[in-house]
């Protein structure tokens, strides 16, 4: 695979965690305090950081073979976990991600919760919550970089497409000083999900031992399929959907 391709995949599947860290991080700014917040994303920052270096080294150390076999089947795995919640949303039986609800909830719980000082913070609430948000979603991040990454040889590309993500992502939310509800990220997910199962089944199968005809260019192939599937199950949902919560005709009700 070329650099473009893998900077590109990264760079999507990294925007829609960092949408979601940032909506976490402005909830605890604007309705607490910025102070305590951003010491709470400096130190998820940290662990992160400390994260990568001792995972890092690591992947570069296994036979490649492994490596893809192992990272195939952690990214399939995790592909379809998001293909599966983003082909319900598209259907109708799952509600859409709402990142604007999700602001308001998070905002909701920020007021409710009492002031308290700890460990030198002047507000735990707010460095806890921008903490979790930061790691948990950063936590993400690290692995679709160090998986694509690793598997590709081309740690510094996915870094790339992972760095400028977070960067936009960042910088917008500064600009709007509001959270990114327009950003169409239940559709960005159903991508995210595309490319993620196709390049774990490509790189599983590959570690398994299995030769793809035309080598990476099979991944032209695979990853159209793998969407079509999605949009053919989405319309299928739909169509079940409609023709269940259908009204049954006049002759049916009078007879019963």
């Amino acid at each position: 695979m070329s650099a473009i391709p893998l900077i590109l995949t990264v760079f999507v599947a990294c925007a829609v965690e960092a949408v979601e860290a940032l909506t976490i991080v402005m909830a605890a700014g604007l309705t607490r305090e910025w102070k305590s917040t951003f010491w709470g994303v400096g130190v998820a920052l940290v662990v992160l950081a400390a994260v990568t270096a001792a995972i890092g080294p690591a992947l570069t150390v296994l036979p490649l073979w492994v490596l893809r076999l192992v990272v195939g089947g952690l990214l399939a795995i995790f592909g379809l976990q998001w293909l599966r919640k983003a082909v319900l949303r598209a259907a109708g039986y799952k509600a859409l991600h709402d990142e604007a609800s999700a602001f308001a909830r998070e905002v909701a719980a920020a007021e409710a919760a009492p002031r308290q000082a700890r460990h030198g913070v002047s507000d735990w609430y707010a460095f806890t919550l921008a903490f979790k948000g930061v790691l948990l979603e950063g936590l993400e991040v690290v692995f679709i970089v160090l998986t694509f990454g690793a598997s590709q040889h081309n740690l510094g590309a996915a870094v790339i497409g992972a760095v400028a993500a977070v960067v936009l992502v960042t910088l917008t939310g500064i600009a709007v000083r509001a959270p990114l509800a327009r950003v169409p990220e239940n559709w960005m997910k159903l991508a995210v999900g595309v490319m993620l199962t196709s390049f774990g089944t490509f790189w599983g199968a590959e570690g398994a031992g299995a030769d793809w005809p035309g080598g990476d260019a099979a991944l032209l192939v695979l990853v159209p399929v793998v969407a079509l599937v999605s949009a053919g199950c989405i319309i299928w949902l739909r169509s079940r959907k409609a023709a269940v919560s259908a009204p049954a005709p006049a002759s049916e009700v009078v007879g019963s």
